[in-house]
């Protein structure tokens, strides 16, 4: 049988008002269009308990109890790469027999849903210490200092990105023909490397790398965009150039000429792509190039300096202004990945 709908508190209050004005049941059911047993259900509370709130309705009983649900949250959160299946086991262990949905219900009101675990460099214990002295060091900075950093990496550009995922529309039987399907080569076919810089004025240089990148190449890179960027993007006298612990940005040719054209160096510690957001501008690059699916690598190329010289100032700001959120996560979490 159907549950019947819950009469809103304005509508009881509607009932008894009339009742108390001398409308019998019949007439108050008529004119409200509400059946006349809930109406009269609705007198006798209000006249035997002064109320009009409605009564508790249990439902039906739950399959677990607050105990199982308990011992349930603890291993998703002790274990969270369980699967649903292994939850449904082990509670049968115990003599409780559960659905799937079941289990899924529950987790979900304790918000907890499944999720992509997401991928992050293995930090050691001293790659975690170096990351909370960097925290610590620089924490206090203004937002000055921060203006003034040039930030920059490599990223590899594939023509066929492994992360290209799509949705389609089709009927079963169909998923194999051409138009829902995604063509994709082995090791994601031919790639570019990329170096590029920004600071919170925008987007500097983006050079393609050709072939194994060794010091001597990187000197001829700073060389050529360095200072080429800094002017572009007006960075005070006192800007700083950041790059990673990579061993040919360490090496001793690179850290000659660094000196000699007084290039001052953000102390960088190792394993901590989450710390630098121009990995947040390659993220926003990749999508817009893959959205306009290049066909080669000269196309790859042209669309990945289209799309660098697209991304707004305001953007690469915004993400400037937010770093000091990003190292107060790094001590809150003991050195461990942030969410920046």
């Amino acid at each position: 049988m159907e549950k019947s709908k819950e009469i809103n508190q304005d509508l009881r209050k509607t009932i008894v008002d009339l009742h108390k004005s001398g409308s019998s049941l019949g007439e108050i059911s008529k004119r409200l269009k509400v059946p006349r047993s809930s109406v009269q259900t609705i007198v006798r509370k209000y006249k035997h308990y002064g109320t009009m709130q409605p009564s508790y309705r249990s439902g039906r009983r739950r399959v677990l109890s607050p105990r199982d649900e308990r011992t349930l949250l603890r291993k998703v959160q002790i274990h969270p790469r369980t699967t649903t299946k292994d939850h449904v086991k082990m509670l049968e262990e115990t003599g409780t027999k559960v659905s799937i949905s079941t289990v899924k219900r529950v987790l979900y009101r304790h918000n907890l849903k499944g999720r992509s675990a997401r991928k992050n460099p293995l930090l050691q214990n001293r790659h975690k210490k170096a990351r909370l002295r960097f925290a610590t060091a620089h924490g206090n900075k203004d937002r000055t200092f921060w203006r003034n950093v040039l930030w920059s990496v490599e990223t590899k550009m594939e023509l066929f990105g492994h992360n290209d995922h799509r949705y389609v529309w089709r009927k079963k039987g169909e998923a194999c023909k051409p138009k829902n399907t995604i063509p994709t080569v082995k090791d994601g076919g031919s790639s570019i490397m990329l170096w590029g810089c920004f600071a919170a004025g925008g987007t500097g240089a983006l050079h393609k790398l050709d072939g194994i990148i060794r010091e001597e190449n990187y000197v001829v890179i700073l060389k050529q965009h360095l200072k080429k960027s800094v002017r572009k993007l007006k960075l005070g006298g006192k800007w700083v150039f950041q790059m990673d612990n990579d061993p040919k940005h360490t090496s001793k040719v690179v850290a000659k000429w660094l000196k000699d054209n007084k290039v001052k160096v953000l102390e960088w510690p190792s394993q901590s792509p989450d710390l630098n957001p121009i990995d947040i501008l390659w993220a926003v690059l990749k999508k817009h190039v893959r959205a306009r699916r290049p066909t080669n690598l000269t196309q790859l190329h042209q669309l990945c300096q289209e799309e660098w010289a697209k991304i707004h100032p305001t953007y690469c700001a915004k993400l400037v202004e937010g770093y000091p959120k990003c190292l107060t996560q790094v001590k809150q979490f003991k050195g461990n990945v942030t969410k920046y």
